[in-house]
């Protein structure tokens, strides 16, 4: 039987890069055409066939280059998108194939790793999400809106491949914190440049990603690892190492400042609060001390303060950017026809009607800034209760991991309420990178703790056989 799955999984890897090859064959004649003597369009179809044989080689090591460059793949994979027909193509869509790919393997090859209960959390969402495509106004977007959300699952489903020990979490935690070395290089590429990049808000940091919130909240889950590391009586640091990694930390810290993303200071302020109230209580008054030292740089006050006014929808009044979003959710909801109060209106279709009910948007297309309201306006209240049920149960099986390792089950519960807070003002779903470093930890987690469950069942199954062999 094994011999079988065995021989499945490799037609099915040899069927792949077939497969690969023929489109590459097709798509040929076009790609030299839209090439338009770009190298890094260029380095499209090298890259596509580096994958393949990477894909061949070994999909777990495959998965751990990805997950380690990906951080720093914005900056590049925006400048590889070419044409092809309607569709725009680059690196990095290329790349998330390859991690459904990745994913799609794993499961063939071994069904048994990853448990049901853990898969099923997903299916209600993504059949939701599935629908949502079909009664789109904007087929192409909404594809690859869930193409994207594949992603996010199948990074999930490959991280029970990588760990299988408490061992294999501290490397899948060293590796998120390795892939932010080369964006925390550029950062200081960009301040010396650029000051930053500029916006209606002045200078803000968003280093090798696409928007500065990207990179804040990417920082947030580097900054809460870090900490984890640091504060970890499983973990053996050097006295070198520590003190190296308590200096990033505050290096992390202080690009996070730059980024002037305010859901994410918020955010990264809980994580500290949570961990001053349940663990080290000093940890309270540094929190304290910290708001009037960060009122000292006047970036963070001009952002602070800007809260403060602009609160009334009036004529030629200038929004400050919650009450904005406030009157682009409450134009949303009262645009809603009762009729699709329940499906939605399709994946991606926020932004797509937003020139029709949003006053404001002129001839802009907005996103919801707000994730739960873009669910109930896509997906509408089946796709909001599914995507909850997705998150709590999530929080349901981290509670599991606190007594096999306490600190490391605190902070990930912590992250996933993070996630939360932060889905009240940004458009999360749409974070690709951010996404995958989340979830891949967040299963690595869930790994963890089936992995546990599974030895408690085989010990207590040996038990009875043994009882059964004494009587």
């Amino acid at each position: 039987m094994g011999k079988r799955l065995l021989l499945t999984t490799e037609q099915f890897s040899v069927a792949t890069i077939i497969l690969i090859a023929i489109l590459v064959g097709l798509s040929l004649p076009a790609y030299v055409g839209a090439m338009d003597d770009s190298i890094a369009r260029s380095m499209a179809l090298p890259a596509l066939l580096f994958l393949g044989l990477l894909l061949l080689y070994s999909r777990i090591l495959l998965l751990m280059l990805i997950l380690l460059f990906r951080s720093s793949g914005d900056v590049i994979f925006e400048s590889t998108r070419f044409s092809l027909g309607a569709m725009q193509i680059g690196v990095g869509g290329l790349i998330n194939v390859f991690v459904i790919l990745i994913a799609l393997l794993l499961v063939i090859e071994k069904p048994s790793i990853v448990p049901k209960k853990m898969l099923s959390m997903w299916v209600p969402f993504l059949i939701l999400a599935l629908a949502g495509v079909v009664i789109s106004p904007v087929k192409g977007d909404a594809i690859r809106v869930l193409l994207a959300l594949i992603s996010y699952f199948a990074i999930f489903v490959s991280a029970f491949y990588v760990v299988r020990s408490p061992d294999d979490f501290k490397r899948c935690v060293r590796l998120i914190l390795w892939s932010s070395v080369l964006p925390a290089m550029y950062a200081l590429v960009d301040i010396a440049l650029h000051g930053g990049t500029g916006g209606p808000n002045g200078a803000r940091l968003q280093s090798t990603f696409s928007h500065p919130n990207i990179f804040a909240f990417y920082l947030t889950l580097v900054v809460s690892l870090g900490f984890y590391v640091l504060k970890s009586d499983t973990t053996t640091l050097s006295k070198s190492n520590r003190l190296v990694l308590t200096a990033y930390t505050f290096f992390m810290l202080a690009l996070l400042m730059l980024t002037q993303t305010r859901s994410a200071w918020i955010a990264c302020f809980s994580l500290f609060a949570a961990y001053g109230l349940f663990f080290e209580r000093r940890y309270l008054l540094y929190l304290f001390l910290a708001p009037l030292f960060a009122l000292l740089i006047p970036s963070v006050r001009d952002r602070l303060l800007d809260l403060g006014a602009g609160n009334e929808v009036v004529q030629y009044a200038k929004l400050n950017s919650f009450a904005w979003r406030v009157y682009l959710w409450e134009s949303a909801f009262n645009w809603m026809r009762p009729a699709n109060y329940l499906l939605g209106y399709g994946l991606d279709s926020f932004q797509h009607y937003s020139p029709t009910f949003f006053p404001l948007a002129g001839k802009t297309n907005f996103n919801a800034h707000n994730l739960y309201v873009q669910w109930i306006f896509e997906l509408g209240a089946l796709g909001l209760f599914a995507y909850l049920w997705l998150f709590g149960r999530l929080l349901w099986l981290l509670r599991k991991m606190l007594p096999i390792n306490k600190l490391g089950g605190f902070i990930l519960i912590l992250l996933v309420i993070q996630y939360l807070m932060v889905s009240f003002s940004d458009n999360m779903a749409a974070y690709l990178a951010f996404n995958w470093y989340f979830w891949f930890i967040a299963g690595s987690a869930c790994a963890v703790v089936a992995a546990d469950l599974k030895l408690k069942s085989d010990q207590d199954t040996r038990h009875e056989r043994g009882n059964k062999n004494g009587a």
